[in-house]
């Protein structure tokens, strides 16, 4: 890579970084997970930026994400590991709603299957169509519209006290 690209390569990593960790932190729902799969998109990114700079290199970005997390999931599927205690800290009440609500968001998202925290994440933060997610995960907008219709039907059962700070959207299979 010439200096010019390895400088708008620098730019483009200075520039998205804040919107692609928020975006990874969402998908894996753990901070240093978060920054392992960007890295490792942005990393991916490098190797094929002369092609990229010319098209969209963040959708690149977030396509990769996207695909590792899923294939992480795979993967961690034949650990089969089962967590078996409940973490003992439970955060304080903040006196800003806004804050209390982010915070009982995550851990209801953490308490849903990594499928269906990406089917939410994809469908309401990213703001993607059915047919984006269903391509993004590789599935049919069949399953999207299930696993969503699941995830939200799920996040009313795990924590009712959000339906008394907002609204869910109604999912229409």
């Amino acid at each position: 890579m010439d200096a010019a690209a390895k400088q708008r390569f620098a730019e483009f990593v200075a520039a998205r970084t804040p919107a692609l960790m928020r975006l990874a932190y969402l998908l894996t729902g753990d901070q240093h997970a978060a920054e392992d799969l960007l890295q490792t998109a942005l990393t991916k990114a490098m190797v094929r930026w002369r092609t990229l700079q010319r098209d969209d290199p963040e959708a690149y970005v977030r396509r990769v994400m996207y695909h590792e997390q899923v294939s992480w999931w795979r993967r961690a599927a034949r650990r089969r590991e089962t967590t078996v205690h409940e973490l003992p800290d439970t955060p304080l009440a903040d006196p800003s709603d806004q804050s209390d609500l982010r915070m009982q968001t995550r851990q209801a998202l953490l308490r849903l299957t990594a499928k269906q925290r990406a089917v939410l994440v994809l469908r309401y933060f990213e703001d993607l169509s059915e047919t984006q997610v269903a391509d993004a995960l590789g599935c049919s907008v069949g399953t999207v519209r299930s696993q969503t219709a699941k995830a939200v039907a799920r996040l009313r059962q795990l924590a009712p006290e959000l339906a008394r700070m907002t609204t869910f959207e109604e999912v229409t299979p």
